[in-house]
């Protein structure tokens, strides 16, 4: 027989029967689940979340004002970078700048006030300010402040590093410097010190810098706001909504001031640069004027010009073209002797002084921007990080390809000017007639028009510089200033009661599922239903009042186990009825008259057959039936001992000690229409009684006094006896009970109803329960106990 897989497993509707009938589980569950609730509402601190919105500017964009500015400086090397968004996003990220911030809002001194289940943050309002001198600046410690009427306050329980530190509770006065293991503490009022807070503690703890810094930079979000805009969000969690937008708008401010710091690194570097050459050119101009001015007042040197006007103006278009390519030559050497020096290793280089025809421009520019690169990042890690000695790498060879573009540029200016001073000598050839005077006097002019040239250059660098160091502009704009709800972020009291509430309703239907999926005894009705065996009926287990009574297994019935009485009407007076009547059916169906004697029997103890039996027969009996019953059950001859367990029984009639059966039969001991025969002597075999014919002579004597013959037998998972006493009756009703008997034994008893070990054999279903008046098909559960009527 195969069973099927779907009535192992808990239905929904049983489900609900089941819960109902719990409902006091869910009751329990449910109010322990929202008390924890409570508590932890209670003692969490609510959590805040700020928000704030920061466009980041494009350097690079057209138009606009600022776009005009900054594209005025390009040629000098400023403001030319444009602005890498996922950067920014990890600067507003940095430990570094959190840290300006804690150190500019003091954000490692916390002042709260000590609750009944959590403390309460006292920011900027705090009715007391700590001013410690200690030399564990860097450590953490704590203690709480009392503060007494008569401005004197108490300090109490000095804690560093965790561990609590002896110092005598006494009281001092306000404003009054104290020495401490901490070291000199004083205590000094705020202007929202008041009697309010008279008798209150203040808990001040000053926290590591580290950790307060790990604490803000991990509470921080940094994301952008969409992909294709250079928008930053930026929100931070803190217990205090205040202190939440501070240190936004302080974390904004400080981002701006390194930002501008970082651009006008390369400005600051020229204009040393331009300052420095101003001052050596100054002086060569000085000393070339003074040479002139001696040579023509010695000399009475005419006007060159006016002497030789066809030569001097090929020799002026030459000069023109020496003088250009003499500056580029001269600034080509200042920037490789800057490049050479040692000392300018880690510095910018001059950006944009002129240099006409080259990539040397582009190749300082991308220097610098590696450079500024380079610096950021060892501003968040060490020399050892790899992105580190990747951009010093990178540096190494741009430098050098600087170098050696510059080499390339003087080579090339150095052939240029030959071949102009060739030219040139030709036509000082042509004018060999001049005086040796004019023809000095047209060199060291030369050299004053050169060097003049180059000063105007650099002064003019050097006021452009000036200005752009004044134009401050910020990198952001602000979109949506640091805002919020003014509700707290967490704990989320809604959700955590509607969680809580979940877990109450579900924990015990879960608790429900499993026990009842993972016990293997019968569960009622259901289980029955794959058998092909008649069934007859069931017996709801016995409720007393308000509590349910399984009957106990004893040696010793008494008459309390008798339930059935004439003219009543409960719910177990009308489930013996109900066996009655289909008992009744049985026997009609079978259509033989004689069919009067039934056996009682069950798969193993304690499965309610003898409770059965008398209850049934006493059922009968009312009914106005003749009915005998019979304690077969030698061994523990249970039944008997509703009679007080007679000394003489069926034992002494089989074992031929008695041969009149009237001697054994107890007449009207319960009801005037019930008999009973009980057990008797216990015997040593009584396999070997029922197998005497006494037997099947005395059930023949007895079906012509008795409508019905009620055998009590031994369980047949124990002994054969049942086995035997099966051959000589005609209906066997086998009594199983729910919560005890093993389910995986149903196939069996299947097999003896399909084999007809038994005649007419039916099942009765003991021990269901009972609920709202109804039982039978539709009740699923069952009570499990450890008693149960024998």
């Amino acid at each position: 027989m195969k069973r099927n897989t779907e009535e192992d497993f808990i239905q929904i509707q049983d489900l609900w029967k089941m819960s109902v009938e719990k409902w006091h589980w869910f009751a329990i569950s449910l109010t322990i689940c929202l008390i924890f609730a409570f508590l932890y509402i209670a003692i969490t601190s609510p959590v805040y979340t700020r928000m704030a919105a920061v466009l980041i500017k494009d350097n690079s964009a057209k138009g606009g004002m600022l776009s005009d500015n900054i594209n005025t400086f390009s040629d000098m090397g400023l403001f030319k970078s444009n602005t890498n968004i996922n950067n920014e996003i990890l600067t507003f990220k940095s430990p570094l700048l959190m840290q300006e911030v804690v150190q500019r809002m003091k954000l490692d001194e916390d002042y709260s006030t000590k609750g009944f289940f959590r403390n309460k943050p006292l920011y900027k309002n705090s009715p007391v300010i700590v001013s410690i001198d200690s030399t564990n600046v860097n450590e953490s410690f704590s203690f709480y402040i009392e503060l007494l009427p008569q401005n004197k306050i108490r300090l109490a329980n000095l804690t560093l590093n965790g561990e609590e530190l002896d110092f005598p509770d006494e009281e001092i006065n306000l404003s009054e410097s104290v020495n401490t293991p901490l070291g000199s503490i004083r205590i000094n009022p705020t202007a929202f010190y008041s009697k309010v807070y008279y008798n209150q503690q203040i808990l001040f703890v000053k926290s590591n810098l580290r950790s307060i810094v790990n604490h803000y930079t991990n509470a921080l979000n940094v994301g952008l706001s969409n992909e294709d805009a250079t928008i930053i969000d930026i929100s931070l969690n803190d217990v205090s909504a205040q202190r939440a937008e501070d240190i936004l708008d302080t974390l904004i401010t400080v981002y701006n001031k390194n930002w501008i710091q970082e651009r006008t690194q390369i400005a600051v570097n020229t204009s040393s640069f331009i300052e420095e050459r101003l001052n050596v050119i100054e002086k060569e101009l000085g000393g070339v004027e003074d040479s002139i001015s001696r040579f023509k007042s010695q000399n009475l040197i005419p006007d060159i010009q006016a002497a030789s006007n066809m030569y001097m103006a090929r020799s002026n278009e030459n000069d023109t073209k020496i003088q250009a390519l003499s500056t580029q030559h001269t600034i080509a050497k200042y920037i490789l002797s800057h490049l050479k020096d040692s000392r300018t290793k880690d510095m910018l280089l001059p950006a944009n002084l002129g240099i006409e025809g080259t990539n040397i421009d582009r190749q300082i520019n991308e220097y610098n921007t590696l450079l500024l690169k380079r610096n950021t990042l060892l501003a968040n890690s060490s020399d050892n990080n790899p992105l580190v000695l990747d951009i010093k790498q990178s540096l190494l060879f741009v430098r050098e390809a600087i170098i050696s573009s510059v080499d390339n540029l003087l080579i090339s200016l150095d052939t240029q000017i030959r071949n102009i001073q060739k030219s040139e000598t030709k036509i000082n050839e042509r004018i060999a007639s001049s005086p040796e005077q004019a023809k000095y006097l047209l060199s060291v002019e030369r050299q004053q028009a050169v060097k003049e040239a180059l000063y105007l250059f650099l002064l003019q660098k050097q006021e452009e510089n000036q200005l752009s160091q004044t134009f401050t502009v910020y990198n952001t704009k602000i979109i949506t200033p640091p805002s919020g709800n003014m509700f707290p972020t967490t704990p989320r009291k809604t959700s955590i009661l509607l969680v809580a509430a979940a877990i109450g309703f579900l924990l015990p239907a879960i608790i429900i599922i499993i026990v009842e999926n993972m016990t293997i005894t019968l569960r009622g009705r259901k289980d029955l239903s794959s058998l092909s065996l008649p069934f007859i009926g069931e017996i709801p287990q016995i409720i007393n009042g308000k509590k349910k009574l399984l009957l106990k297994n004893r040696s010793t019935k008494n008459r309390d186990d008798i339930i059935v009485k004439e003219g009543k009407k409960d719910y177990m007076n009308e489930a013996f009825r109900v066996i009655r009547t289909n008992l009744d059916f049985i026997l009609s169906t079978n259509g033989e008259a004689q069919q009067k004697v039934i056996m009682f029997t069950s798969f193993n103890i304690g499965s309610g057959k003898t409770f059965t039996t008398i209850n049934l027969a006493i059922s009968m009996a009312i009914k106005g039936k003749k009915v005998v019953v019979i304690d077969l059950d030698m061994r523990k001859a249970s039944l008997s001992s509703y009679i007080d367990s007679p000394s003489a029984g069926i034992s002494n009639y089989l074992g031929k000690m008695i041969d009149n059966p009237d001697q054994i039969i107890r007449k009207g001991a319960i009801h005037p229409n019930l008999d009973i025969i009980p057990a008797g002597t216990i015997p040593p075999n009584p396999v070997e009684l029922l197998l005497d014919d006494r037997l099947q002579q005395l059930l023949d004597e007895l079906r012509e006094k008795y409508d019905y013959i009620f055998l009590d037998c031994p369980p047949v998972e124990i002994v054969t006896d049942a086995s035997i006493v099966g051959k000589v009756t005609d209906i066997t009703i086998f009594v199983v009970r729910a919560g005890l008997m093993d389910r995986r034994m149903l196939p069996e008893i299947e097999e003896m109803y399909q084999k007809d070990q038994y005649n007419n054999m039916t099942l009765l279903l003991n021990g269901t329960q009972y609920m709202r008046g109804k039982y039978g098909y539709n009740r699923y559960g069952y009570t499990h106990a450890d008693n149960y009527l024998a």
